[in-house]
């Protein structure tokens, strides 16, 4: 079973209207739409499955495909709306393409990154986690090109700028 989050569950993680421990928190950032659940239980934060089903049932995780279903309201009423949850990474000509859109593309890429990093990358996938547009993403390059590699940062320069 693979879990993404919710677009709730973006608000929760960026405005923390939800109190997560930490070790819900990593487990939280894990669940990336590419690992399993059993992948996020072996990563060694001491969640629990209990812990899991808890942030499902809370609607801040989903089943990859189910990640617009209903879930609780997080933000207060009248708080300011988010940016919407990132679109899947596809295939598509970089020339022309609108900074919203290298955005939508690089952000995957980003959170897949640092996400990989485990317990040594928690910050800088939590600065990635925290941007809201493209330039604030493209700040982020150099940090995360330093922390994996040239090689493994590529696919991300490709989609922040088209190279």
């Amino acid at each position: 079973m693979i879990l993404v989050k919710t677009e709730a569950g973006q608000r929760v993680l960026k405005d923390r209207s939800v109190a997560l421990t930490p070790r819900q928190r990593t487990a939280f950032i894990l669940c990336d739409g590419k690992r399993s659940v059993g992948d996020v239980l072996e990563a060694g934060m001491g969640v629990s499955r209990e812990e899991i089903d808890q942030m499902i049932a809370q609607g801040l995780l989903a089943l990859v495909g189910e990640a617009s279903a209903p879930a609780i309201p997080a933000a207060p009423a009248g708080a300011a709306s988010p940016a919407p949850a990132p679109a899947p990474v596809v295939a598509a000509p970089t020339a022309g393409r609108s900074d919203q859109q290298r955005y939508k593309d690089a952000y995957p890429i980003a959170t897949q990154l640092t996400g990989s990093l485990g317990l040594r990358g928690f910050r800088l996938n939590l600065s990635v986690e925290g941007t809201a547009n493209y330039e604030q993403l493209l700040e982020l390059f150099p940090k995360i090109q330093a922390a994996v590699g040239p090689d493994k940062a590529a696919a991300l320069e490709r989609a922040l700028r088209g190279a």
